[in-house]
Parts: structure tokens; sequence; C-alpha cells
């Protein structure tokens, strides 16, 4: 009684705590949005069109059940690209006033095959019926609500994408490319040019002799404003102390798994007496014993001894029916298991040559069937006779991609092969060879190998941080989160031997964080809270403690992040006016000797790729090269990888064809292809689009 006493006292001061706690919440957050219901309701704003909060939750919710294993930013990310895309899209369908109309859907209804196919919607002739269709919608919407939104939903995806195609049709449509420009792409593939270099490349100069100040750096970034500019992000540094379970903690799990073991004593308050309880030992009623016990349940599948823990395997594989073994370690669990006795061949191995013909399953290949049958039965005679030969007769006659193994298939279990080949294999002893006919053709079969398996009942208990270790972390992490607000960061984390983790920069609709992965909570504190903040946090991992180092409103990118962008671009640009004064002479000859880099040959340059051999692509060397006079000395030229002097050697012009037509139409081809998407491209880059995602996750 004084233990429930103690338990109900316990229960309403947490009840107390947590309706304070709970009020508090709530007035801050009104307090935080200005009052009931007056900050934004919209997930975002793209030219104008609001995107309601609510609609795009449930998009987003719908979003994470079909695609498993997507996280909740993810899925955000997902439906907001999604909305973005259809709003700018239905903008200019709009304008162009496309549409799609009943009939047009019916048509596309029609050519959807489980409609088409479906022998509910067809007539006597076996077409599409309108009427037997209509009438199904009919009884839809009258009968199921639910089933009538999904075909809504259904319809209103399917017009989208319908007026979408339109849409992209129209765009191509613009595109044309002439005589002309498939003249001028010809010869920009064909034309090739021969010319003398010498390059001193800028790796020759240490970057500690062309300094690049924080000053050249910004004027850069101002001249190239769009280019540079960064969201809002936020840089955090935390120590993360982990919640894992000591060497006590593992001892007392393997100690408990080890207890279940054999048979205990526990007494009966309805009969006053002491039980004795089987053990796993002996126990008669194996499953229930597992799944009453065991952290994962009872799975009575055969294990082939490739598949069992490798340290432990062969002692596992080798007890005999009835027997135990263990406790033994596997990954993050402490296991005993029961031997339920052993099955022969559930696995197999096998090669084969598969000879397919014109016709079969998935088949390519041009033989009649005959053929393929006359051919895999002078393989097999070949075979029977020398068995050795069987990679190398897969690799030169098979029809299979499994040529490349000699034919190896690997293991299999039974239902993973087409019947006929899976007959066979577990039908025959290893050695045998045969052939078998299946959809795909004619397989010339080895049985390399058979597996037996055992069955085991297996007690496995998860090896976790017990709730002193999980107490001794909490406690750690709150006095290093006094120690630090009261101190400096790094100072308590020295003083407490704790390591401050690598500093994390993230943006407001990041989720992730090096080192300890998701952790949106983290993430969004980061943004509300103040520079210098320091906060803890309760991860799988164990107890963070983060500190909001500095705050990077939008803008310009930082000084450091831009070096790292574009600092060799204007370090380069220096080192080349120090090269070009090196680089004196009116021949090649005597600018190979005042620079002491060799003279070489680039041989036959087309000006499409501008790509020079063991130097790689020199665009403003190449069109330079097309520009000059045979045997005239260029001016220096700061190209990608140094500076360089040339001079041209030949040039030669491609000859002249009767029409430019097959390339015109390639580079139509090309441009087509790539028009919807260099269209939408643009639509979005212009697009006013407010985004408010991060205040709803």
């Amino acid at each position: 009684m004084a233990v429930l006493s103690k338990i109900r006292q316990r229960s309403l001061l947490v009840i107390a705590i947590v309706g304070l706690s709970l009020f508090a919440f709530i007035i801050g957050a009104l307090i935080e949005n200005k009052g009931f219901g007056t900050g934004t309701r919209n997930a975002g704003t793209i030219n104008g069109v609001d995107i309601p909060f609510e609609d795009f939750r449930i998009k987003v919710d719908n979003a994470q059940k079909s695609q498993q294993g997507v996280t909740m930013m993810q899925a955000t990310n997902g439906v907001w690209e999604q909305e973005v895309r259809r709003v700018l899209l239905e903008g200019q369908y709009e304008k162009l006033g496309l549409r799609i109309g009943d009939d047009q859907l019916i048509n596309l209804i029609k050519e959807d095959p489980q409609f088409a196919q479906n022998p509910q919607f067809l007539n006597a002739a076996g077409k599409f019926d309108k009427a037997k269709f209509n009438e199904f919608i009919g009884s839809i919407k009258n009968s199921s609500p639910e089933r009538w939104q999904q075909w809504l939903a259904y319809e209103k995806s399917l017009s989208q994408f319908a007026v979408e195609q339109m849409y992209n049709t129209m765009v191509k449509s613009g595109f044309y490319t002439t005589q002309s420009e498939g003249k001028f792409n010809y010869e920009l593939e064909n034309n090739k040019v021969t010319f003398d270099l010498v390059s001193v490349p800028y790796s020759t100069i240490d970057d500690k002799k062309v300094e690049l100040t924080n000053e050249e750096v910004l004027a850069y970034m101002k001249k190239n404003e769009k280019k540079y500019k960064a969201e809002e992000s936020r840089e955090i540094e935390f120590v993360l102390i982990e919640d894992k379970p000591s060497a006590e903690d593992e001892k007392a799990i393997k100690d408990k798994v080890n207890a279940l073991m054999n048979s205990s004593v526990v007494y009966n308050a309805t009969t006053g007496k002491n039980d004795t309880v089987a053990g796993f030992r002996n126990t008669t009623n194996v499953i229930d014993f597992v799944n009453t016990n065991s952290d994962i349940k009872y799975d009575s599948t055969y294990i082939a001894k490739k598949d069992l823990p490798v340290e432990h395997a062969e002692a596992i594989f080798n007890t005999p029916q009835g027997g135990t073994y263990g406790p033994y370690m596997f990954g993050d669990y402490y296991c005993i298991s029961k031997s339920l006795g052993k099955k022969s061949a559930i696995n197999a191995k096998a090669s084969h040559i598969l000879l397919s013909y014109k016709g079969a399953a998935r088949s390519q290949a041009t033989r009649t069937k005959e053929e393929a049958k006359a051919k895999a039965e002078e393989l097999l005679a070949q075979l029977q006779a020398n068995p050795g030969s069987f990679a190398m007769l897969a690799f030169t006659n098979s029809d299979d991609s499994s040529k490349q193994q000699g034919g190896d298939l690997g293991y299999f279990s039974k239902g993973q092969m087409t019947k006929n080949f899976e007959n066979f294999v577990f039908g025959n002893p290893v050695g045998k060879i045969g052939l078998v006919e299946t959809e795909f053709g004619y397989h010339i079969i080895n049985v390399t190998d058979k597996q037996d398996g055992i069955r085991l009942a297996t007690i496995a208990q998860k090896i976790i941080p017990s709730e002193a270790t999980s107490d001794a972390v909490f406690t750690k992490a709150t006095k290093f989160e006094m120690a630090a607000n009261e101190k400096d960061f790094e100072t308590a984390a020295k003083d407490n031997k704790l390591t401050i983790a690598p500093l994390a920069k993230v943006l407001a609709l990041d989720e992730n964080i090096q080192g300890i992965g998701n952790q949106r909570e983290i993430v969004r504190w980061a943004f509300s809270a103040k520079e210098g903040e320091i906060k803890r946090f309760n991860t799988q991992a164990g107890s963070v403690v983060a500190r909001l180092k500095k705050i990077n409103e939008e803008g310009l990118m930082p000084i450091e992040d831009a070096k790292n962008a574009f600092g060799m671009k204007l370090r380069n640009e220096k080192k080349a006016k120090l090269i070009e004064v090196k680089m004196t002479g009116t021949t090649l000859e005597a600018v190979s000797k005042a620079t002491g880099s060799p003279v070489k040959e680039a041989k036959d340059v087309a000006a499409s790729g501008s790509f020079i051999e063991t130097i790689g692509p020199e665009p403003k060397v190449v069109g330079t090269a097309f520009s000059l006079k045979t045997g005239v000395v260029s001016q220096t030229i700061a190209g990608n990888s140094g500076v360089f002097k040339i001079k041209v050697k030949s040039t030669v012009k491609a000859p002249a064809v009767k029409d430019y037509n097959e390339v015109a139409s390639r580079v139509n081809s090309q441009s087509k292809g790539s028009a919807a998407g260099r269209v939408y491209g643009a639509l979005r880059k212009n697009a006013d689009i407010q985004d408010n995602r991060a205040e709803f996750n």
C-alpha cells in the first residue's frame, strides 16, 4: 500500500507539472504568434497564389504514408516542389487557354490498361464502352464517398499530366534548327587545328605568394551578387554525451538471458506455494517461451550455416536437435538458441548456359526454337565429355548476363527460379549436368552445391543502457549545460573532458546534423535562439548540449565560404599576371627558355570539345588557335590551367557536304529534349516565391 501511495502522490505531482507546463507552452505560443490566429496560415505564396497550410499538411502526410522511409522534411520538400511546379505551370496554361475537356479525359482513361483491358468496361465487340464506364463511376459516387474522392483525385492528376504534356509539346514545337545552324555545328565538330604551345601552370606559383584579401573577395561577390547570394543560416557547436550501455549493463543483460536457460522457482500467490517454471532448455512450448522472453519474435525459417553469426556459426549449426547454445553476442543483442532440427538442401547453387530463341520470354535472339535446341544438345555433349569447360562455354555461348561469371547464378532457395529449372536443380545431386526447357529457352544446368539449413528458436535481448547509466548521462549533461552557461563553452567542455564536435552549419529547412543525424528539433531551436544561447536536447544517441555560435543573415555568403567557392579563380588571375611577365620572347623557343616549360604540340583539336591532350579543356586557347594565322605567335592567354602562348601550324576545314539535315536534326532533337526543363527553370528563376515551410516543421 505504501508503494501504491507513493506512486499516486508522484502521479498527482506529475499531472500538476504537466498542466502548468502545457499552460506556459500555449501562452508562450500565443505571445510568439501575437495572439490567436493572427500568424501566417500559408505554407507559402507563389506568384500571388497562396498554398494553404492545411492542404499542404495533408499532402505531406499522404506523401509520407505512400513512400516508406521518407522523413517529414523529405516529404515536405517533395510536396513543396510539386506545388511550385503546379502553380507556375498552371499560370502558363491559363494564359494560353489550355485545358483538358471531358472527351479528352475519357480518351486518356481508355488508354489506361486497368480500364481499357477490364472486361467490366468492354462491349460485345471487345471495345471500351463509355456507357458502362459512366455507370460504374455513377455507382461509386452514390455508394462510397471515400472512393469517389479517390476517383476525383485520379481524374485531377490525369488531367494535370495531360495538360503538361500538351504544354511541353507546344514548347518543343517552337524549336527548329536551320541548315545554317546545322552547318555551324558540323564545322564546330569537324574543323581541326594543330598548334604548338608553351604553358606555365598556375600550380608553379605558391598560393602564399598571391595574398587574397577579404576586401577583394567581397568586391568580387558584389559584382556577382546573384551568383553568390547565401540563404539565412546558423552555425552550431555541440557536445554529445552518448547514452550507451556500460560494461555492467552488458553483463546484466548477459546474466538475464543466461538465467532463462534453467528452470526457476517462483511464488504462486493463488496456491500460496512455490512453483517450478521450466527454462529454455526443458520447456515444452518453445515458441511461446521465445515470444514471451525475446525482443525479436520466433521465426520458423531454416537458416544456412553461411547466414549464421560468423564467430558462432560452426557451434550453432552443429548443436544437436533439442540442444542449446549461448549466451552469445550478435550485433546489439545477447542471444541463446535452441536447435529444432535440420533440413537438407534449403539452398542450391548452379551454373547454366541459356540458349534462347525468337519468341521466348525476354529474348532478343533471332535463332529458331529448333536451332536453339540443336545448339544446346551439341553443347551438352561437349560438357558431358569435359565438365571443366563449363565456364568458358557459358562465357562464349550463353544468352544470359550470368555468362560474365561463367554462368554462375550463386545460391538460391526454392521459389526463386522458374519451375522446371528449380525442379532440376533441387531434384538432382551435386555434379549433375542436364538440359531443361523453360519459357526463356533451353538451359544446360550444372548443379554445383547444396546447403542444409537449421531451424532455431532464438531468444534475443537488446543490450541497452540501464536506468542508472541513463541517469548518469542526464546528470553529466545537465551539469555541463549549467557550467557552459556560467563559463565559456570551450572551457566547460575541457573541464569536463568532453569533445566539441566540428562546427555544424544548417539552413532553415535542414534536418540532419553531421554526427548526430536527424535532429530537426535542434535546427528549429537554432532559428529561434539568440547568438550564444545554450540548450540541452535528448536524442536517440544520448544528450546533446548545443550552443548557437553564429547567426548568418540572408545576403552575400560568408567570406570563408566565398574563398572556398571562387578563391582559386581570383588567385589564378593574380598568378596569371606574374606568369605573363616571365613569358617574354617573340618565338615559342624563346618563351620556353625564359620559363623552363617545353614546347608541346596539340594535334587535330576540334572547337566543340576544346580539349588539349595531357592538359584538359581550354576553350580560350582553342578559340584563339582557330582565329590565328598560320605561323603567328599569339599574345599570352590566361586559360583554365595556366598561361599559354601558341603558334598555329595548320588549320583543316571539314569537307563540305550536300546538306546538313542530319546534324540539324540531331541538334534539334537535343534542343527539344531539354526544352521543357529549361522553360520550367526560367519560370522558377523569375517567380516571386515566399517560402514559409520552416514555420511549420
